[in-house]
């Protein structure tokens, strides 16, 4: 349907997660039709963003600065890591303020038929971070699809070497669901109740 220059943005368009065809479509057209101004105050906030956003040092999530705010707070307990696949899920737990430990981020799960394994999801880097804390409790916010519970499994087997109390979110949150999309109340619960990887 579209050619040229607007089809090469509808191809980049639909790279975004959630949209499809028909809603990359739309997006360009509306890109195209508003004042050129707007247009390229959206492309400049992009551009800025994707220029200064990097990962931290530290815990890997994505930051501005480096060492990020989490890393950086002092009154934030260093007994105390929540292990997340990815920033947003730093910020969605952030919300239900239930939580003032440290975070790490993975980045990926396990998923050995896409080529994910322990170096992808920054094992190895892992491991340097929790020998170089003093680390009594390990919990593992994962979402609870297949590859969650392999991530969660394959870290639980290995990580009770360094820390005794390793848990997972409760299983009010259900299995083949998303943490991004699950309710604060939900995930408030699921935190609370959080229990042991090796029960």
């Amino acid at each position: 349907m579209f050619q040229g220059i607007l089809a090469d943005l509808v191809h980049n368009l639909k790279k975004l997660p959630g949209i499809g065809n028909k809603s990359a479509q739309r997006l360009a057209m509306y890109i195209i039709s508003i004042k050129k101004e707007k247009a390229l105050q959206i492309a400049d906030s992009i551009k800025t963003a994707v220029e200064n956003y990097s990962n931290c040092s530290i815990c890997n999530m994505l930051t501005e600065n480096d060492p990020c705010d989490f890393c950086s707070d002092k009154s934030r307990s260093n007994k105390l890591l929540c292990i997340v696949e990815n920033t947003q899920d730093i910020y969605l737990i952030e919300e239900i303020q239930e939580y003032k430990g440290k975070y790490y981020v993975l980045g990926n799960l396990l998923s050995p038929l896409d080529g994910i394994g322990p170096e992808q999801i920054n094992f190895p880097r892992l491991i340097n971070f929790i020998r170089s804390e003093d680390i009594e409790e390990i919990i593992l916010a994962l979402n609870p699809s297949a590859e969650g519970e392999s991530t969660m499994n394959f870290l639980g087997s290995q990580l009770s070497k360094y820390v005794n109390k390793i848990t997972r979110l409760s299983t009010g949150l259900p299995f083949g669901g998303d943490i991004e999309y699950t309710s604060s109340l939900t995930l408030r619960n699921a935190f609370k109740r959080r229990y042991s990887v090796k029960d």
